[in-house]
């Protein structure tokens, strides 16, 4: 798997790692637990815990995942971006092994930030690079992932998105 290849063109503006959302994004609302889950002694600690997800579609091209999980208070407790690129391919004559012939199978790539935010408004998590291809034949996709440390624009980025999707979610 080539680890440098990255797509050039994300298919929408809003298909990068920490991009501006679009104007009409929908933010859903709803608890971390289930109702069963709320009502046993071990849900209590995680009662009025709240999830705001952005869930974009970027069609066969990939996706787009925003994550951020509130406290009772409402306070933002940790957050998470995620964007999947997809492209189906064919190998005529490599991999021979994995691949028939010229049968086709998708390379992805995915990038993430996740992570959670400390009481003093830090924020600790990790980023990730992941390089992969999925043959389609019902064996687990070859995957290799990379974490390393978010950089200052990372985190600024992860904390100006989830002000943004608090601030959509109050309008």
């Amino acid at each position: 798997m080539d680890r440098s290849r990255k797509p050039l063109n994300p298919a929408k503006p809003w298909h990068a790692l920490l991009a501006p959302l679009p104007d009409d994004v929908i933010v859903r609302r709803q608890p971390v637990g289930s109702p069963e889950v709320l009502a046993t002694p071990e849900g209590a600690s995680i009662a009025g815990w709240e999830q705001l997800t952005v869930e974009l579609s970027a069609g066969i091209a990939g996706l787009r995942h925003v994550l951020v999980v509130l406290d009772a208070t409402g306070k933002p407790i940790s957050a998470s971006d995620h964007v999947l690129y997809w492209s189906e391919v064919s190998k005529i004559g490599q991999d021979a092994d994995a691949v028939s012939g010229s049968a086709p199978h998708a390379e992805f790539y995915q990038e993430s930030i996740g992570g959670r935010f400390e009481t003093d408004g830090t924020f600790r998590g990790t980023r990730w690079q992941t390089v992969g291809e999925d043959y389609g034949d019902g064996s687990e996709p070859k995957m290799d992932s990379t974490p390393s440390e978010p950089s200052a624009a990372d985190i600024a980025g992860i904390k100006a998105l989830v002000a943004e999707i608090i601030r959509r979610q109050q309008n």
